[in-house]
């Protein structure tokens, strides 16, 4: 089997248990036609660089996908139907990563760079 990463967009207006749900049904319908999903994260509510569909924002989710290519054309294929879907990309990988994306080491780092500010400007007071 092939390994994939793949990224969907959700519309800004759908409630994070849709996003949830939108996700584990994904993961089923791959799991049904041969294929797991190794990983899992939930990026959160995102700015986009231009609207797509009349949307600003939009919630992201990336898979780490090892599956046969068949079982990730019927996913794109059900996303492509979706309304709840905006955008989606899915790009074939010789290894996945260990550990969190780019995405979400750059939110760590962002976060311990605001826990240090606070405690220096608490510890000015």
């Amino acid at each position: 089997m092939a390994l994939y990463e793949h990224v969907f967009l959700t519309r800004q207006d759908a409630a994070p248990a849709q996003v949830d749900a939108l996700t584990e049904q994904y993961k089923a319908l791959l799991a049904a036609n041969g294929g797991k999903v190794t990983k899992t994260e939930y990026w959160g509510l995102k700015s986009l660089t231009y609207r797509i569909k009349k949307n600003r924002k939009a919630h992201y989710t990336l898979f780490n996908i090892d599956a046969p290519s068949a079982a990730v054309q019927e996913m794109e294929r059900q996303m492509s139907i979706s309304e709840d879907v905006i955008r989606f990309m899915t790009v074939k990988v010789e290894a996945h990563e260990d550990g969190p994306s780019a995405q979400m080491r750059r939110r760590e780092d962002r976060d311990r760079r605001e826990d240090r500010n606070e405690s220096s400007s608490e510890e000015s007071n």
